[in-house]
């Protein structure tokens, strides 16, 4: 069982680079990544862990279908097809689907999400 608690310090995480390494196109800001997987691998069918980045807006194209519930800051995510936004804080969750281009703006210092994906 791996327990994800709203307010309960999130777990230690690895560098991932930038945004941009993994494969989005940064439009403000110097968006640096952090993330640790604890099921699966970034390339398995299904994976979950957590995913955390710095203040600044990107743009992406959503290689998997994906339900994540904020753990910490604030982001709006924007459908860049049908011009959809939502504003999402800690204790908020969405589900995107694979393909989907989404703008991100994040809000706050830092955000993370807990996600759970499935290519």
């Amino acid at each position: 069982m791996h327990s994800i608690k709203l307010g309960a310090p999130v777990p230690k995480l690895d560098s991932w680079g930038t945004v941009a390494d993994l494969g989005s196109t940064i439009l403000e800001g110097e968006i640096t990544a952090q993330g640790h997987v604890h099921f699966g691998t970034p390339t398995s069918p299904l994976s979950a862990g957590y995913f955390a980045c710095s203040k600044g807006k990107f743009d992406m194209e959503y290689p998997f279908h994906e339900h994540a519930t904020v753990l910490e800051g604030e982001v709006t995510l924007r459908n860049r097809n049908t011009g959809e936004s939502m504003r999402y804080k800690a204790g908020d969750s969405w589900f995107i689907e694979k393909g989907t281009p989404i703008s991100w703006e994040i809000h706050t210092d830092r955000f993370a999400k807990h996600y759970f994906a499935v290519v």
